[in-house]
């Protein structure tokens, strides 16, 4: 299986170095897409993505996991896919909003968010502008964390929540399947607990491709 990762705002494809190596050691191929908020549009990076994606699906069966907004550089890329490039088996989107995420909307007046995170930091504050973002008609498995920051939990209150997102800004009606794991946002694409549930998720597939 060919596996395409996307990371986060305000990281690097390093951050899931666990997970990916983990992928590669069961034997999965494994791509990247890397990005820097702070010169690139939102539109420019899911551009990238697209063209990585397209050429990932010439490979052969594949999945695409994303890391908060890298989930929705995926979708977007999903949602103008040509109908000529074959859809993934399985999209994961690790800690990914599909609602506006509150702290960015109490962020996205500030100087210094505004330097980091560029046109990507105004999107996820944008209830517009995410609206424009639909879920693929892909089977997708949202993975999100529970293990809040203590500077930032007066903010969530009683809601769950990874210390970045709640639970709920990570749901939607046509995810089919939202799992919880108790790891704080930041870590979700290295975390073991995370690795297992694509790999074990991963097998089910090939499972069920051999006995086509």
């Amino acid at each position: 299986m060919v596996v395409l990762f996307v990371h986060g705002m305000g990281r690097t494809p390093i951050s899931a170095t666990p997970m990916l190596w983990r992928l590669r050691r069961h034997g999965h191929s494994v791509d990247v897409v890397g990005y820097f908020t702070g010169t690139e549009t939102f539109t420019e990076i899911v551009n990238r993505v697209s063209l990585k994606i397209q050429e990932v699906a010439e490979k052969g069966e594949y999945i695409l996991i994303g890391h908060s907004l890298g989930g929705l550089m995926l979708r977007a890329a999903l949602q103008n896919m040509p109908l000529t490039v074959k859809l993934p088996k399985h999209l994961f989107l690790l800690g990914s909003p599909v609602t506006p995420a509150r702290l960015a909307q109490k962020s996205q007046h500030e100087l210094g968010f505004q330097l980091v995170s560029g046109d990507c930091g105004q999107l996820l504050a944008s209830p517009t502008r995410l609206s424009k973002i639909n879920m693929p008609d892909v089977p997708t498995t949202a993975i999100v964390g529970t293990r809040s920051f203590p500077l930032t939990k007066k903010y969530f209150l009683d809601e769950e929540n990874d210390g970045v997102v709640s639970v709920s800004e990570c749901a939607h009606q046509d995810i089919h399947e939202v799992i919880k794991v108790a790891v704080v946002h930041t870590f979700l694409p290295s975390s073991r607990k995370v690795s297992r549930i694509i790999l074990d998720k991963i097998n089910s597939i090939q499972s069920s491709l051999l006995a086509l």
